[in-house]
């Protein structure tokens, strides 16, 4: 069998582990595990694992801090276990990313290949759009754009990004549809 598709075959089973452990010392030798297994990209993808996840867990966390308060429960192993949880799944996944080609994970399905294709254009796309818009932004200002511009800007940019995706979910849609993925 093909390395990529083991790979891919064992992250789905980390990632299924993961989500079924709730003990916060198996989650933090996981995150452990995780990071011996990133070798000298340990502190790169942790980095880059934790602020992926940093405002996502800082606003679940404050939010549970005041349900938990309002209830008068203690709220510390949830917050860890979610917490390590979404930290190691990241990390997880950062990993996954560095390490496997996901067109050879899924050479054995012509369908799941050409859907891959789709998605990884439209990220590239979306990708040069945003660096567009950036600079953009930055081109147009005399001096560093304020919260404000920054805020009109980003809303702009959003406003297009949504045109577009709808744009392009419509016509992968029909291609799906032209070479037979969906039934009427």
């Amino acid at each position: 069998m093909n390395p990529d598709r083991v790979r891919l075959i064992a992250y789905l089973a980390a990632v299924l582990a993961v989500s079924i452990i709730h003990q916060p010392l198996w989650l933090a030798l996981g995150l452990g595990l995780t990071l011996l297994a990133g070798g000298r990209e340990a502190g790169s993808i942790l980095r880059r694992a934790i602020r992926a996840v940093l405002l996502f867990n800082l606003l679940i966390s404050l939010s549970y801090l005041v349900m938990a308060w309002l209830h008068a429960v203690s709220p510390w192993q949830t917050l860890l276990r979610l917490n390590l949880r979404v930290l190691l799944v990241t990390s997880l996944t950062f990993l996954f990313i560095a390490r496997v080609n996901l067109f050879r994970a899924l050479d054995f399905s012509r369908n799941l290949t050409y859907v891959l294709g789709l998605a990884y254009s439209q990220s590239l796309t979306f990708r040069r759009a945003h660096d567009d818009f950036r600079l953009a932004l930055a081109s147009r200002s005399l001096r560093r754009p304020g919260l404000r511009d920054r805020y009109r800007a980003s809303a702009a940019a959003i406003s297009w990004f949504i045109e577009k995706s709808l744009h392009a979910a419509n016509q992968s849609a029909q291609a799906l549809r032209s070479r037979g993925f969906f039934h009427d």
